[in-house]
This record gives C-alpha cells, sequence and structure tokens, in this order.
C-alpha cells in the first residue's frame, strides 16, 4: 500500500467535494488547489558574515524537510556594502507530499488546549526582524508577544523594534472585542495600527531594518 499524506487524503476526499458542491463547480479541476509553499529568509547581517547564510539554510533544510538553497543579491546597492551576487538569504520550495507534510505539521504544531499557537518557528523564518505580532489563544486565557528573534549585539542601545510589540497590543484587544463584545477594545487596536502606518507612511519614524 502506497503511502498518502494525511492531509492530502483529507483534502481529495473531504475538502475539494465540499468546495465542488458550495461553490457549484461542474469540473474537479476547477477546485482550488494547494500547489507549492515557498520559503524565503532575508539576512542583511550576511553581508558582513557569510557563514551566517551556511548556518540558515542548514536550519531552513532541517525545518523544511528538503534541502534549501542560499539566495543572492540581484544589484549592488552601494550604501548597504552589497555587490551583486553575493549571498543574503535562503530559500526552499516544496511541493507534493513534502508539501502537504509540512503544511500539516505547521498547522498541528500546537499546544494541547490551546485553538491557536506561534512558535519559534515563524520567527526563524521572518528573519527576526520584530515586525511580527504573535498570540496563544486558548479557551478562556491569551497571552499576546511580538513574534521575534534574539539579537544580542543590539541589546542596550534602544535599537530594538518595537513594532510586533505594537501589533500585539492591537491583536489582544482585537480578541478581548471579540470575546466581550466591546467596542473601544477595537477602536483601540484600529488608533494602534493607524498610529503604526502613519509613522511608516510618512517617514517621520522607522525602524532601523527598514532604513531608519
Amino acid at each position: 500500500m502506497s503511502y498518502e499524506p494525511r492531509l492530502r487524503a483529507k483534502y481529495q476526499k473531504e475538502v475539494a467535494p465540499a468546495l465542488q458542491k458550495e461553490f457549484g463547480y461542474k469540473s474537479p479541476m476547477q477546485v482550488p488547489r494547494l500547489v507549492k509553499i515557498s520559503i524565503n529568509q532575508g539576512l542583511g547581517a550576511a553581508v558582513a558574515d557569510r557563514k551566517i547564510v551556511e548556518s540558515a539554510v542548514a536550519e531552513m533544510s532541517i525545518i523544511a524537510g528538503q534541502k534549501a538553497v542560499p539566495t543572492v543579491s540581484k544589484r549592488d546597492i552601494s550604501n548597504f556594502k552589497l555587490r551583486k551576487g553575493m549571498p543574503i538569504g535562503s530559500r526552499v520550495t516544496l511541493r507534493g507530499d513534502r508539501m502537504f507534510e509540512f503544511l500539516d505539521g505547521f498547522e498541528t504544531k500546537r499546544a494541547p488546549g490551546e485553538r491557536y499557537a506561534y512558535s519559534n518557528l515563524g520567527a526563524a523564518l521572518l528573519g527576526g526582524i520584530g515586525l511580527a505580532p504573535s498570540g496563544d489563544i486558548g479557551d478562556d486565557h491569551a497571552l499576546f508577544q511580538p513574534c521575534h528573534g534574539s539579537a544580542p549585539d543590539i541589546m542596550g542601545t534602544g535599537k530594538a523594534n518595537p513594532v510586533g510589540m505594537f501589533l500585539s497590543a492591537a491583536m489582544m484587544f482585537d480578541w478581548l472585542a471579540e470575546r466581550h463584545g466591546h467596542d473601544p477594545f477595537r477602536e483601540a487596536a484600529s488608533d494602534i495600527r493607524g498610529a503604526i502606518d502613519h509613522a511608516f507612511g510618512t517617514g517621520a519614524v522607522l525602524p532601523i531594518e527598514l532604513g531608519g
């Protein structure tokens, strides 16, 4: 008996027929399907140390279950000491069984009793630039915090990016508003996001990762 990933079987036997019925598709080929999963990681610090890219490629290969490859710059940027062809990141593209296995593992990697959980895996794939919020949401309680990697090189310098923390607060207010039906919480979340968008849009305040 040949092996078939659990998620692929569920899609073919349950999800696809349900979508075809719900949206009235005449052919199964019209049903939306997953084609590939692309994982990318940018590494600005690799400009000064190429070993960072080697480490990132090895880590991503373990996470994805498939050999990752380094990505290189396409042009020279003198302000960043970047030269064309210089390794600046890593990537991997998953298809077929490995794609379904990765997605299944990613979606089911959660703590018992929680509906959603964001792990350090997300921080690794995002490159740890401090822009991503996260939430561990259970049946009765929730914890919100920025999703980022460690940055001992900027510890104590006042350069750490606070955006992920602000967006985590906005996510918390959204959750409180939904849970308690309290509109002021929802308005607070909107105000936080609006302030960040305004600051970035005008260029008045930017973290070092975005050129500030």
